[in-house]
């Protein structure tokens, strides 16, 4: 993620000053080589190194679990202004040792996959991304994200680990769904090419999902399929037939067919043969049973430290 979003500062007008890392390897150097500025080379220094003092921005693009860590070995460094991390379901107090040095803190979450570098700033269009902190911060995080073409939404921190939760799902877990017919179509002994086939189904139900969106409607009113219609013999003898192969599957489809029922009675009541089959399922009526059950590329563990300059010159960003 460190990677793209120092491309697209760069392409908005910052200047990079230094790229930090954990340890020195090739992607730095080469985000180095390609950002630096003429007659400005940009530094590749170590975390315990970086002096940022005179930037504009900090930027920290660490994975959630290094985030303490790297905030603690920064704090003992010279700083810049601000400081901001890209971690999701952590809030700005994450670096705090930071704050008490006397930077303005915050977040910039962009609510988007990275399975690799993306270094046109044009995938950020119409992102959102995440914000929350210091009002000087914030007031930078929000700029950046205009400057990109994205959407910056407050995100608080009391709110993010179920913020991140539903980030994770809508990426990896649809994902894995996939990933999970792939190996139910396996076990049927289909071509694999029946596998392009349920990729543009997918394509066409999160269509679906996003036009009613549009339209100012939930998600949950393009779902279909037989435990939405309350088919409860099919969706049972489809369950049978997955737990011959694969018990684990046949589970996680049970869990999906109860949730898809919830999601209907969420927009109305559910008819009696819907209800009939969410109380086989093990979810109760709609009044109860309410039991049930969100960069890669290498930049996870990475800092990076770069500039932008939004539309106003001589911002630095290390």
């Amino acid at each position: 993620m460190g990677s793209s979003l120092a491309r697209w500062c760069a392409a908005a007008g910052g200047r990079l000053a230094a790229v930090t890392v954990h340890q020195r390897h090739q992607p730095a150097a080469e985000l180095a080589r390609d950002l630096a500025a003429p007659g400005r080379p940009v530094a590749v220094v170590g975390v315990d190194e970086l002096d940022a003092a005179g930037c504009d921005l900090l930027l920290i693009a660490v994975s959630d679990p290094a985030l303490d860590a790297t905030a603690a070995r920064l704090a003992r460094r010279p700083l810049a202004r601000v400081a901001l991390h890209t971690a999701g379901s952590r809030g700005a107090s994450a670096l705090g040792p930071l704050a008490d040095r006397g930077a303005a803190v915050g977040t910039l979450h962009p609510l988007k996959a990275f399975p690799h570098v993306l270094s046109e700033p044009a995938a950020a269009a119409g992102v959102t991304f995440a914000v929350d902190g210091d009002a000087p911060a914030v007031e930078l995080a929000e700029r950046l994200a205009r400057a990109w073409g994205g959407v910056p939404r407050r995100v608080p921190e009391s709110r993010r680990d179920l913020y991140h939760l539903a980030a994770t799902l809508a990426a990896g877990g649809v994902v894995t769904l996939l990933a999970a017919t792939e190996r139910i179509a396996a076990a049927a002994g289909l071509a694999p090419e029946v596998l392009d086939g349920y990729l543009e189904l997918a394509r066409g139900a999160l269509a679906a999902a996003g036009q009613e969106r549009a339209a100012g409607g939930s998600f949950a009113a393009a779902v279909t399929g037989p435990a939405a219609r309350g088919d409860g013999a099919t969706v049972e003898r489809q369950l049978a037939a997955l737990r011959t192969v694969d018990a684990g599957l046949a589970a996680l489809a049970a869990d999906l067919a109860r949730e898809t029922l919830r999601s209907v009675a969420a927009r109305g009541p559910l008819s009696g043969r819907q209800q009939e089959l969410l109380s086989h399922l093990g979810g109760g009526g709609e009044d109860g049973g309410e039991e049930g059950e969100e960069g890669g590329g290498g930049d996870d563990d990475r800092h990076d430290d770069r500039h932008d300059d939004r539309h106003d010159p001589g911002g630095t960003l290390c």
